[in-house]
């Protein structure tokens, strides 16, 4: 019998992969591949350290290059006959040629990274398998959970490399298991801790709920919260076993009500919490191991300072933010993070888990087999609830998504230089007003770019903000990097989604957005105006290589790592617009 779930999880494999490597390192060539009286619409990749050759079926084009593939055929670089092979067989035979393309060619490194893609292949069987107990995609908890095929350009989206089957149950999103945090004591002069509100003592004890007279620190101690899997990893610690043995440490156990992974998997939900813990895993999380660095955590409690005091909170209705306004960690001697950083990140969804606030990595992601995706849902409601055509109520809801995310974000980098990192997992929609977008929430401490040029003028308002290294950028670099996470990440994964939905065609919204980044453009004249304009004209956009990034076994947020960007053909170029027409009239006839 066909397990519909493991084709499934193959081919989003494959697609993840292949559509990384036509971006980053090789684009084909684009042929007719002719069986009988059908022609397949297909990409031709040469591999010539394996002596193939690879014709990849088309289902679905995409100007951002996130296609829908189909049948995948092969042959031998002198052979005449073609012959169907596995998503799988594929994907291995384009590692292979990926090494020979990147980096010197290195068998352990190619079998390290065809383990991960395995693994995260079987990662997104299981969490498929467990799909059809998932709770209806109506709230922020449910989207968070639904992400079974992570980032559609990412060669592993589902690698949780240190967790372990049975951990996941109980730790993955997917599975939307449910634990209590773990809580250790520690003596008072080794925690270190800042809020730009709430003390932590009261943010610490309010986790706790109904257990807050049950777990409690001793004199002179403090009390600290833990995920359990961090927990466990922190007591092999030798020097935790040393503070622990010298009592400067106790270990109190689990307490609290149950919380529940969100979409990042270290940032933990409960219902009963007016807070989400972001806890430093050890686990590495597609590219990197997760783990909160101390400047990170002056970050999250210094811009939460700085975005009240600037009045940036309150600037655009439209547009908030789930600052990480408070954080708790321990000294260790001799270690720049001891492993107890926990950031203390606002949660709105107190007693609101089914409030319709999405995820925009939800409302973009694949269907599961024999369903229809979040967004094509939400827009055929719309397009009911207003007696509209489907068509027009695409439109619609795009432009009031550009309304709530475009139009706020530009203007926020123009007016107080503050720029986000704005991709879709970041960045949560709110549905409420019958399924069109009416606000945007941003969230991550770790994604603010803040510009050179107000440097002095934040530090009259926030001094520390200014001390504080990796959060001040020319506004050069600014620019490449919002292009990426807000357009390409975010912006251009909505406008393709609508595409493979046939609810609009890519080049129809894409033309909505180069008309409202033109209209920016004219209206702004900060740095905002000069990102707009930027966008209309120039041949390449930014893009993250994840594929690199994985090739050469770079953990980006480890000390000293850094993100590695490629670039590709802008569509929002008047010659990209030319061929996103093109490709809209050839699919219409």
């Amino acid at each position: 019998m066909i397990d519909k779930n493991q084709i499934a999880a193959e081919q989003a494999t494959f697609r993840a992969f292949a559509n990384s490597y036509l971006r980053e390192l090789n684009s084909g060539i684009p042929v007719f591949h002719r069986i009988g009286e059908r022609n397949f619409d297909c990409v031709e990749i040469s591999l010539p350290s394996r002596h193939v050759v690879l014709r990849i079926e088309i289902k679905s084009r995409s100007l951002f290059g996130m296609h829908l593939f189909g049948q995948i055929w092969m042959r031998q670089d002198a052979g005449p006959n073609w012959h169907e092979i596995e998503p799988i067989l594929a994907v291995h035979l384009l590692v292979l040629e990926a090494r020979e393309s990147g980096p010197a060619a290195h068998r352990q490194a190619d079998v390290e990274l065809l383990e991960r893609i395995l693994q995260s292949c079987q990662a997104t069987k299981r969490y498929l398998d467990a799909a059809h107990r998932a709770p209806p995609l109506v709230g922020f908890i449910a989207a968070e959970q639904s992400l079974y095929f992570g980032h559609p350009l990412h060669p592993t989206p589902k690698s949780l490399q240190g967790m372990s089957n049975w951990q996941q149950d109980v730790y993955a999103p997917e599975l939307r298991g449910g634990f209590q945090l773990t809580y250790f004591a520690a003596a008072a002069h080794l925690v270190r801790e800042d809020s730009a509100g709430i003390a932590v003592t009261s943010i610490v004890r309010s986790l706790l709920g109904n257990d807050a007279g049950k777990v409690a620190a001793g004199n002179g101690e403090m009390l600290l919260p833990m995920h359990p899997l961090q927990a466990q990893a922190l007591m092999l610690d030798p020097a935790v076993r040393g503070l622990m043995d010298s009592e400067q440490i106790r270990y109190l156990g689990p307490a609290g009500p149950l919380f529940t992974a969100t979409s990042s998997v270290r940032t933990v939900y409960s219902d009963d919490a007016a807070w989400m813990p972001k806890f430093s895993l050890p686990v590495r999380i597609t590219n990197s191991k997760r783990v909160n660095r101390r400047h990170e955590l002056e970050a999250g409690v210094a811009v939460a300072r700085l975005f009240a005091c600037a009045g940036i909170d309150t600037f655009e209705p439209r547009l908030g933010f789930l600052h990480d306004s408070a954080y708790v960690t321990l000294d260790i001697s001799g270690q720049a993070e001891s492993g107890f950083e926990v950031i203390f990140r606002e949660n709105p969804f107190q007693g609101r888990a089914d409030d319709p606030v999405i995820t925009v990595s939800a409302l973009t992601a694949e269907p599961c087999p024999g369903h229809s995706s979040l967004f094509e849902n939400v827009v055929r409601r719309v397009a009911q609830d207003h007696d509209i055509s489907v068509r027009q109520a695409c439109r619609r809801w795009f432009e009031c998504y550009l309304d709530c995310v475009l139009d706020p974000l530009v203007k926020l980098y123009d007016r107080f230089g503050v720029a986000l990192e704005a991709h879709q997992q970041n960045s949560l929609l709110d549905l409420s007003q019958h399924g069109l977008p009416s606000r945007y929430l941003y969230r991550d401490s770790q994604g603010f770019y803040l510009s050179n040029s107000f440097k002095a003028r934040w530090y009259g308002l926030v001094p520390e903000v200014v001390q504080i290294r990796s959060l001040f950028f020319d506004d050069r670099d600014i620019r490449e990097r919002l292009s990426y996470y807000l357009i390409v990440n975010q912006i251009f994964s909505v406008v393709a989604r609508a595409g493979h939905d046939g609810l609009a065609s890519e080049a129809e919204l894409l033309g909505i957005l180069r008309a409202r980044l033109k209209k920016l453009a004219g209206e702004l004249t900060g740095a905002g105006g000069e990102f707009a304009s930027s966008l209309l004209d120039k041949p390449h956009i930014t893009a993250k290589a994840n594929l690199a990034i994985r090739l050469q076994d770079v953990d980006e947020l480890a000390e000293g790592g850094s993100a590695i960007y490629t670039h590709f053909p802008n569509p929002l170029s008047r010659v990209g617009l030319f061929m996103a027409a093109e490709q809209a009239h050839a699919i219409a006839s």
